[in-house]
């Protein structure tokens, strides 16, 4: 890229985020970046609570930005991307979701840093928080590697590194042209999909410790069971459309769920069989609570009652997820 300072288009997929959208759009909106050079398109899904209202009363304090809010009617995340892209005018695309919270300098590190690489997208570690005991005891397990397995950009936080993908990416225009649009027909792990589409292209994806950002985790049970139980349901599509694409640690939660669902079957037939089932449930619920100690010991004791259960709910939702897609999407392989 050039060293010149390129036009920016910030793309906000949403749907019914009034608790947070406000927050999320006003960094956009304070960005250090010269407010002349971006603009933020807003992909509504067709909101029913107040999330337009708060758009617009936000937006109308900052009339030297443009923003515009772009309907969704589909009202998922890929659509809403798409629909917005045809109207951007950016020659870089910054996706930012509404429970997210950019630093200032987001985009211009962002920028900085598509300038001074190779890399045909950017993206930073993400710093999970929450806004209840609950949220906050998910933002720690979002941030262990027990509960997230190896994923750079929640648990890396100090190192500039090439990686499979980021959260909240910045792509060059360009990136985009060659990579088409997102798949619309993923609800979740839409960008995890589409940054191993660039990669397989050739593609560099930089993960930089200076591109920062907070996240909000869900705030009940219910809410992180939904979430990661489409994770897992959605990654059957991503495995069927780019096999290569999955890593070992993917199919660990939906091998757990399946030796718990078929032991507790086999276990009435063996003493033997019982034995190693009930071994096998003790060894996770040992390894739930050392890694569970751990965090709560760093952290605050506090975080302990919670500990086991979000565990659990990012495990075992994500692993019944993935076994429901299994079954789902049994026709779509090849396709």
């Amino acid at each position: 890229m050039s060293d010149s300072i390129p036009y920016i288009s910030v793309i906000m997929p949403i749907r019914n985020e009034a608790d947070f959208i406000e927050r999320s759009l006003e960094a956009v909106l304070m960005q250090d970046y010269p407010r002349d050079c971006f603009e933020v398109l807003i992909a509504d899904g067709m909101s029913t609570d107040q999330t337009r209202t708060i758009v617009e009363a936000t937006a109308a304090q900052h009339p030297d930005i443009s923003v515009r809010i772009i309907d969704n009617p589909r009202q998922i995340v890929p659509t809403g991307f798409n629909a917005a892209l045809a109207h951007a005018r950016g020659e870089i695309i910054v996706r930012v979701d509404g429970h997210a919270v950019i630093a200032s300098d987001y985009i211009t590190r962002c920028v900085e840093h598509l300038q001074s690489s190779d890399a045909w997208g950017v993206g930073g570690p993400i710093d999970t928080i929450g806004t209840d005991g609950f949220g906050e005891t998910v933002a720690l397990a979002m941030s262990s590697s027990f509960g997230v397995g190896n994923s750079a950009f929640r648990t890396v936080k100090d190192k500039m590194l090439l990686v499979d993908t980021v959260a909240f990416p910045a792509y060059t225009r360009q990136a985009i042209g060659i990579a088409g649009p997102l798949d619309e027909e993923l609800v979740r792990n839409q960008d995890d999909e589409y940054n191993y589409r660039l990669r397989k292209l050739g593609a560099k994806i930089l993960l930089a410790p200076d591109i920062k950002s907070k996240y909000y985790s869900r705030s009940t049970p219910r809410a992180l069971w939904r979430q990661y139980y489409q994770y897992g349901f959605y990654k059957v599509r991503v495995l069927q459309k780019h096999p290569a694409q999955m890593r070992p640690r993917q199919f660990v939660p939906p091998l757990f769920v399946l030796s718990v669902v078929v032991g507790a079957v086999l276990a009435s037939f063996s003493n033997l069989l019982r034995r190693l089932w009930t071994a096998g449930l003790a060894a996770y619920g040992l390894a739930n609570l050392a890694a569970s100690i751990k965090l709560a010991r760093a952290h605050g004791w506090e975080h302990l009652k919670r500990l086991p259960l979000v565990f659990f709910i990012l495990h075992f939702s994500y692993g019944l997820g993935f076994l429901a897609g299994l079954v789902h999407f049994r026709d779509r392989w090849g396709r």
